[in-house]
């Protein structure tokens, strides 16, 4: 490699006694021309989306002192170069290097083919650059180091609204994008390991959205009540205090999640029994009158001491097609989550009016009034219908998309963290309704402006349909080999020489591809506010057991708090 003939640099014509000799150019006092304007390699071979090329050790050594950081990167694994074809340029990035066996001092690396964009013939800036590849180099091409300049113009928004989360890998200040609508209508996903940053960078994502969108509408599942410092200033904050989700906004699947606790042919037979006499109940209620037909999933309110004096009655009649044991299993389950305190933001008599409209309302933010997000805290929610709480808000909300179709479009953005609980692969799917409920707005929402964000530690146990329905990946240092290996599956082919730096990202570091940028990128996020954190921070173990003093009155207050099961 170190002889330029052999590896094709003898096409380019010096310009200057320096690309001729840069030594002799030192010597006469001549100015030395940029490391970004002579070429590091040679292009090898080509291929549909990739290729391979052939780097020279010590064109990169030189290029690593540039001041530039972009050029002192040039060639190694991440890094970006560029292609003359024509009057453009085709970017690439470096996936993989290894050494030239055949060719001392020389290198041999794979890239992937970004993008091309146009060159201004007197300022030699590159623009109007554009994803995908209409016209490939050919083998014997030079290869040159991209400059920060190329890569601001080519992470420079195009117009399309978006924000700003955070500079560009390894540039120092080239600030990266994320386009909002291909963000928010084509759904994403947040994936990186315990520790990472992962929630933090999730509220950055968040605020930034709220800020760009005041009027917005936007609900956030929060399994371990961490947002709801982050956001008290911005969003309304709902727990079991307050969020008063009325039971009969059940549909039948659901009630049979909540009240039935058989299996095999008894649920099938219980379930059968809850759908005649949940019917009926429904029907006692004078606004299934003026509608004629109502179905057991119709949300329509019914009381709960009519329906359990109709599992009463239907079990006092000799026609019965069972025994009485069924009916008992029901009445004595609702009768349970009619005394239990813990299911009171649910299943209290204090929610039976028709608040339909005024729950969907708050709860959607509409109108937002300026403080678009609602976060859900469902971490004081019993662990048995937690899987149905965040099921009835995500059919709420699809649903709702449905029958507004004759309305002005009211977009909602669902976010869950800890995703994978609720959309679980094959491997761990229990059946419930959640997981379905969630893959149809993957799958369909788009169509109806309901939008799906998913937030997991473990994208391994995230169903693969779902992940591959997010058009956006935001992909933080994933320490599993099963989580990486999942998430390049599901990555466009153009990104894998990014992804194989997922395990060497450092906190708060991303690789983002897909439909929510231009190409992909290599993100460091911006650092958030204090009171805009969320209360995710890793205790000092260290430091907390250096301390000392008052234990026995916080175990006292523990217990309390404990007892009355809240907060």
């Amino acid at each position: 490699m170190s002889d330029m003939s052999m590896s094709g640099f003898d096409q380019a014509a010096p310009a200057t006694l320096g690309e001729l000799d840069p030594g002799l150019a030192g010597d006469l006092g001549l100015a030395r021309p940029a490391n970004s304007a002579e070429p590091i390699g040679v292009i090898l071979d080509i291929s549909g989306s990739s290729s391979a090329i052939a780097l020279d050790l010590q064109r990169l050594q030189e290029c690593a002192d540039d001041a530039d950081p972009s050029v002192a990167l040039a060639g190694q694994v991440g890094s970006q170069i560029k292609i003359r074809v024509g009057r453009g340029w085709l970017l690439a990035s470096v996936r993989t290097q290894r050494q030239d066996s055949k060719s001392p001092g020389g290198i041999l690396a794979n890239i992937d083919f970004l993008g091309e964009g146009e060159e201004e013939r007197l300022t030699g800036k590159i623009h109007g650059f554009r994803r995908g590849v209409t016209r490939y180099p050919i083998p014997g091409a030079l290869v040159y180091p991209a400059t920060s300049n190329d890569l601001r113009q080519i992470y420079a928004s195009d117009g399309r609204s978006s924000i700003q989360v955070g500079t560009v890998f390894p540039t120092r200040d080239i600030r990266a994008g994320l386009y909002v609508d291909a963000l928010l209508g084509k759904h994403f996903a947040l994936l990186g390991s315990t520790g990472t940053g992962k929630s933090t960078s999730a509220a950055l994502i968040l605020h930034k959205i709220c800020e760009s969108a005041p009027q917005g509408h936007i609900v956030m599942i929060d399994p371990h009540g961490e947002y709801a410092s982050a956001f008290r200033n911005t969003g309304l904050i709902f727990d079991t205090s307050n969020l008063q989700l009325p039971y009969w906004l059940l549909n039948f699947e659901e009630h049979c999640e909540v009240l039935l606790t058989s299996q095999g042919e008894a649920r099938q037979i219980d379930a059968d029994i809850l759908a005649k006499c949940l019917l009926q109940a429904r029907a006692k209620n004078r606004l299934a009158e003026g509608m004629g037909k109502i179905t057991v999933d119709s949300p329509i309110p019914y009381l709960l001491s009519d329906l359990s004096n109709i599992l009463q009655n239907e079990m006092g009649k000799l026609d019965k097609g069972t025994n009485s044991i069924p009916y008992m299993r029901i009445k004595t389950k609702l009768d349970e989550l009619k005394s239990d305190p813990r299911y009171q933001f649910m299943f209290s008599g204090v929610l039976v009016g028709d608040t339909m409209g005024e729950f969907i309302a708050k709860i959607f933010r509409l109108p937002a009034s300026g403080r678009p997000i609602s976060i859900v805290d469902v971490s004081g929610v019993p662990s048995e219908v937690t899987s149905t709480v965040v099921a009835v808000l995500g059919r709420l909300i699809f649903d709702f998309a449905i029958w507004a179709r004759d309305e002005e479009t009211r977009p909602v953005l669902l976010v869950c963290e800890e995703a994978h609980r609720y959309v679980p692969n094959e491997r761990n799917a229990d059946g419930s309704s959640v997981g379905r409920v969630l893959s149809r707005i993957a799958k369909e929402g788009r169509k109806y402006g309901v939008s799906l964000g998913l937030i997991t530690q473990r994208p391994s146990d995230l169903a693969e349909g779902v992940l591959s329905q997010c058009g956006t990946i935001i992909s933080m240092r994933l320490n599993n080999d099963r989580d990486q290996a999942f998430v390049k599956a599901a990555m466009p082919e153009g990104a894998r020489g990014f992804l194989d730096a997922i395990p060497a990202l450092r906190n708060r570091e991303c690789i983002i591809c897909g439909e929510g940028v231009s190409v992909p990128i290599r993100v460091s996020f911006d650092d958030l506010d204090e009171m805009k954190r969320p209360a995710s921070a890793d205790p000092s173990i260290s430091e907390l057991w250096r301390r000392s003093g008052g234990e026995e009155e916080m175990v006292i207050r523990t217990v309390m708090r404990w007892r009355a099961q809240g907060r």
